[in-house]
């Protein structure tokens, strides 16, 4: 035999039979892996997938930690802030009283400049049941009057 130009010399490879068994058994092989390792890496999965997710619940909660201390220090400051606030107001009221103390007929001018700035000022006194003198009427007759 002769090889030619179409290459009709050329031998085609035979099939064996410890061709066969080694293909066979490679692909045994194979599958009896995949059989055994996609458990095993399903396992190993679920385990690092667990490991996540506790890592990121302990995350979670040492946020949820910082934060709560920031809101007691912010309590602590914003309580200390109101203190101050009402020790200058106690403060405060402490020396108007003492300037007010022995001057009773300047704040009656006061009162009485006071009421001579607002006509219109309703005051009520209370009487010997402790009610008031109602008077409506008078309103709507001060509102007529004092339109020119």
């Amino acid at each position: 035999m002769s090889d030619g130009a179409g290459g009709a010399g050329r031998r085609m490879p035979s099939i064996t039979p410890g061709g066969i068994v080694g293909v066979a058994a490679a692909v045994v092989l194979t599958v009896g892996t995949g059989m055994v390792g996609c458990p095993i890496y399903s396992v190993w999965h679920a385990q690092k997938a667990g490991e996540a997710e506790l890592a990121q619940a302990d995350q979670n909660r040492q946020i949820a930690v910082a934060q709560a201390r920031a809101k007691a220090e912010s309590a602590h400051f914003e309580a200390d802030a109101e203190v101050t606030r009402a020790t200058g107001v106690a403060k405060a009221n402490e020396i108007i009283g003492r300037s007010l103390q022995g001057s009773e007929a300047y704040l009656k001018y006061l009162w009485i400049n006071g009421l001579e700035l607002n006509k219109n000022a309703v005051i009520y006194v209370p009487t010997e049941a402790n009610l008031p003198i109602l008077e409506a009427g008078r309103l709507g007759q001060v509102g007529r009057q004092q339109v020119p």
